[in-house]
């Protein structure tokens, strides 16, 4: 089972979110500001947020994904 998922990225700087536990490897994506980013992805997937363009290990944030993805028409309006 499977959520439409959304991530908002209402900061000043380029972000990255991944999905480490994704079922064919894992999910990438950059997330330029003001964008929100729709995707699927399983249940029990949790979103990780790093820091860019600066290559790096540090998890700004992991997210557990409940939530649908109409929650991301109010960040759209940014």
């Amino acid at each position: 089972m499977s959520l439409h998922c959304s991530y908002a990225n209402t900061t000043a700087s380029v972000q990255i979110a991944r999905i480490a536990d994704f079922p064919s490897g894992y999910f990438q994506q950059v997330v330029f500001p003001g964008v929100c980013l729709l995707f699927e992805a399983p249940v029990a997937a949790r979103l990780e947020i790093r820091p860019a363009p600066v290559v790096s290990t540090i998890v700004l944030n992991r997210i557990r994904l409940a939530f649908p993805a109409e929650n991301c028409l109010a960040a759209q309006s940014i």
